[in-house]
């Protein structure tokens, strides 16, 4: 099953993205070697002064385990060390949080919910902000016959819970996927206390269906709900959605023109960063804002893709970042905002890898210009970033099996 997932993912990955071996007109050819980009981005947030650069490497983080294709890391808030990785074909495991951690049982089995294979399967994982009261977790998740998309909560017997009743399933979103791509998948609680969901365009290449700029549409979005209302049966609508009165798009739709935003995180401003995976040459950073509209599929990045019916839209939100595929980039995994200790130099930094180089970056802004360096050469198949209680940041490589952590050599 391991293979399975490798090989598929791959094939679909290079055959979604494509190769385009162009010219890179945003990022030199210094790139390659490490050295800093930089670009003017005068709609970028702002960090902190860059600290001094200081050599970084991603160690195993738990030499004794493996895991069978990694797609998320996280940790429960449940007054445990704990922390929980979810395995692309269906399967949570959970283990202390130590280097001599020996085994990772399992929390939650739901494979033979989950259509699993390139880019399906269990793919998101996020623990309810008063999970030590209610025992709720909420997932993301393929399934086929139809093929579907499902959101669905479970609950937990109490917070030390070792493992779940997959019985105890609440499903709260399902909708259609036209192709097996591009099916977004991350869940997390936003600083509001709402869940957000980001989802891709449905697939294929060059979204057919146009799915990124319908506002009706679930697909290429990135939708938020407010889990602790039953409106809508399981949930409900915040009530400053941008669509959530006016009927001009889908009322669980929080931003849209998005192809295939896999990964998407919070820092400590309260912002919303996104790694959207781009067609054939651009890859892209943006930071999502209530009702934008980041692009897709009139534009990839900052050029032209696919001029519109009718009139272009002049509110297009642009990316604070982007790269094109060369020197074996292909396929952007968004990260987070470094907020650890371990490698003070990271501090404020965004931290995004590319799955097929597997290269990693550090991206910082101040407001006029960006800066991005790649701190490590080569990481591994990088699917997924997460943090701990610490907020100390980790890598999965899916392909290894392995949870890597960022340290400094000093």
């Amino acid at each position: 099953m391991f293979s399975k997932a490798i090989t598929s993912l791959v094939v679909c990955l290079f055959a979604t993205a494509g190769f385009a071996w162009l010219t890179n007109k945003f990022i030199s050819p210094a790139e390659a070697t490490g050295s800093e980009q930089v670009e003017q981005a005068s709609l970028l947030p702002s960090f902190g002064k860059e600290n001094a650069p200081t050599a970084i490497k991603a160690v195993d983080a738990y030499p004794k385990l493996t895991f069978d294709a990694p797609v998320e890391y996280t940790y429960a808030q449940d007054g445990t060390n704990r922390v929980f990785v979810v395995e692309q074909a269906g399967r949570i495991r959970t283990f202390d949080n130590s280097a001599n951690a020996t085994s990772a049982p399992v929390y939650l089995d739901i494979r033979k919910k989950v259509a699993y294979g390139g880019e399906m399967g269990l793919l998101g994982l996020a623990f309810h902000p008063k999970f030590r009261e209610n025992g709720y977790f909420y997932v993301n998740y393929t399934k086929s016959n139809p093929r579907e998309t499902i959101v669905s909560r479970f609950k937990a017997s109490s917070p030390s819970a070792m493992s779940v009743d997959p019985a105890t399933e609440v499903v709260l979103l399902r909708f259609n996927q036209p192709y097996s791509n591009h099916n977004g998948g991350k869940v997390l609680f936003g600083p509001d206390g709402y869940l957000y969901i980001a989802t891709g365009d449905g697939g294929s290449g060059g979204d057919p269906q146009n799915n990124g700029q319908n506002r009706n549409s679930w697909l290429g979005k990135v939708l938020r709900i407010d889990v602790n209302s039953t409106d809508k049966g399981h949930y409900g609508i915040p009530a400053d959605n941008p669509f959530a009165k006016d009927g001009n798009g889908r009322p669980e739709v929080f931003a849209y023109g998005l192809r295939n935003p896999w990964r998407i995180s919070f820092d400590e401003q309260n912002r919303l960063w996104a790694g959207d995976v781009g067609q054939n040459e651009i890859e892209e950073i943006d930071i999502i804002t209530k009702g934008g509209n980041y692009g897709w599929r009139i534009e990839e990045g900052r050029e032209p893709y696919k001029e519109p019916d009718g009139k272009k839209p002049v509110d297009l939100i642009e990316p604070v970042w982007q790269y094109k595929h060369d020197n074996g980039n292909v396929s952007i995994t968004g990260g987070n905002v470094y907020r650890g200790s371990a490698v003070p130099s990271l501090k404020g930094n965004y931290i995004y890898a590319d799955y097929a180089s597997g290269r990693v970056w550090a991206l910082n802004a101040d407001g006029k210009k960006a800066i991005n360096r790649e701190i490590i050469p080569r990481a591994g198949s990088i699917s997924a970033f997460g943090e701990d209680q610490k907020k100390e940041l980790y890598l999965c490589d899916l392909a290894a099996g392995k949870i890597l952590k960022l340290s400094s050599e000093l």
